[in-house]
């Protein structure tokens, strides 16, 4: 793209490791404005330099397939995908974005944020801090330090992040983790399986287990399904989706509910990773360890396959295997008080990105490295990389603001579709192919599918 930014330098060099910088020739189509939203930080350059990452990903695994493609974007697109569920309309409802005990809240030297959308991390926010319902939290909150806050939440598995400026946060142990890391972490490889020649989708044929939650990693399998493949879903019973999130981000997708704990349902897994070309995980780090989904296990146990995977904070420093979400991560990098606000009074008040575009420019970038790592896998054998909300964070940081913004109302483009689940309304494709829409089909009934491939 002509406006492309070296601002963005980190996103748009990602996949050089494995496809080599030519990468960054491969043409995609633009059309529309460069800036919309025109806040303190270039999130429209995040979000065109993630989309266009993955979209010359797609466009290089097309052509070793044999099936040559042209792939193009727009500023209406990219800003539909990356409000995805505040478009989303399930036969004319708008969802509840955040739980009653979700959002910031001030505290005794000033401010955190708790994410509480969940039942469990809402149970375990109220274990922790000895509270039942949003007032109770108020009260609690406004009589405690926000550090230690942050640290009793998280030591009883609960969610929080307590607001930092952005010198606090570079200063951090964590940050300086993080600095030397790349955007996405490519490692080692595997066996070598050759790719089918296709006339059909760049993924035809292709299947993908999808091990995530929330966003980003739904955001990656998403696009992946667009383009042709057959993504299998898997959730805990016990830990259902959001039904709005999924509905948001399960287009084209099959969704199964599998208790991988059990012994005969952790076989059936395995039978269907031994069939599966590519694995995106995207729970806590340490989570599916024990189960035999770490990367380790995955690159001794089933060397075909191609593995991304999603963290909140990196796989260095010292809150590496600790959960986290966008909101979170905006909370304590310093993004939630540059977008902060002050009333006549003075009071001020932290904000929030227009968009949660953490998680859905990780996202694109882990769509990207799979992509690129099933372009490579006849030459270089299957590879695995890793993609972090924090360190997305830290390339919209060190991008800055686009001194050239300008606020412009965009129009984003809608589609209409039945379901299982209702009529939707829902942000159209992100992406054209040889100048037409990528189709966006309905998502599959939520934890109707069986374990097993179509």
């Amino acid at each position: 793209m002509e406006f492309a930014s070296s601002r963005f330098a980190a996103i748009e060099s990602a996949l050089e490791p494995v496809l080599g910088t030519s990468v960054a020739d491969e043409p995609v189509a633009w059309s529309g404005p460069r800036s919309w939203w025109a806040g303190p930080l270039d999130v429209e350059g995040l979000a065109v330099a993630s989309v266009t990452l993955a979209l010359r990903a797609a466009y290089v695994l097309a052509e070793e397939r044999g099936r040559p493609i042209c792939l193009g974007t727009a500023a209406d697109r990219v800003a539909g995908a990356f409000g995805s569920l505040a478009h989303l309309r399930v036969d004319g409802r708008t969802p509840e974005a955040w739980a009653p005990m979700s959002g910031w809240f001030e505290t005794a030297n000033g401010w955190i944020r708790l994410h509480a959308n969940y039942p469990h991390h809402a149970a375990a926010l109220s274990r922790s801090l000895g509270v039942q319902d949003r007032n109770g939290l108020e009260r609690v909150l406004r009589r405690m330090d926000s550090i230690e806050t942050e640290d009793r939440v998280r030591a009883g598995g609960g969610i929080a992040g307590a607001m930092r400026t952005v010198q606090q946060w570079r200063a951090s142990p964590m940050a300086t983790a993080l600095e030397a890391a790349p955007w996405i972490a490519f490692h080692g490889s595997g066996e070598a399986r050759p790719l089918a020649p296709t006339t059909d989708l760049p993924l035809s044929g292709i299947r993908v287990l999808d091990l995530t939650r929330v966003l980003a990693g739904p955001t990656c399998t998403q696009l992946l399904a667009l383009l042709g493949a057959d993504v299998l879903r898997l959730d805990r019973p016990d830990r259902p989706e959001d039904l709005d999130t999924y509905l948001a981000t399960g287009a084209g997708k099959r969704s199964a509910l599998a208790d991988l704990r059990l012994e005969g349902t952790e076989d059936l897994v395995r039978r269907l990773l031994d069939d599966a070309d590519v694995l995106v995980t995207g729970y806590r780090p340490g989570a599916l360890g024990r189960l035999g989904l770490d990367d380790a296990t995955i690159r001794s146990r089933h060397r075909h396959l191609v593995h991304v995977s999603l963290s909140a904070w990196g796989d260095a420093g010292p809150w590496a295997r600790d959960r986290g979400f966008d909101s979170i991560v905006q909370a304590v990098s310093g993004i939630g008080h540059l977008y902060g606000t002050a009333d006549a009074t003075g009071r001020f008040t932290p904000g929030a990105l227009p968009v949660q575009a953490l998680d859905i420019a990780a996202g694109f970038g882990m769509a990207a490295a799979v992509l690129a790592l099933l372009a490579t896998r006849t030459r270089q054998g299957a590879g695995s990389a890793h993609v972090s909300l924090a360190g997305t964070a830290g390339i919209l940081l060190d991008a800055g603001p686009d001194p050239a913004a300008q606020p412009r109302s965009l129009t984003v483009l809608t589609t209409e579709t039945s379901s299982r689940h209702g009529r939707l309304t829902r942000a159209a494709s992100p992406a054209t192919l040889d100048g037409s829409p990528l189709p966006l089909p309905a998502p599959g009934e939520y934890g109707a599918a069986a374990l097993a491939w179509s």
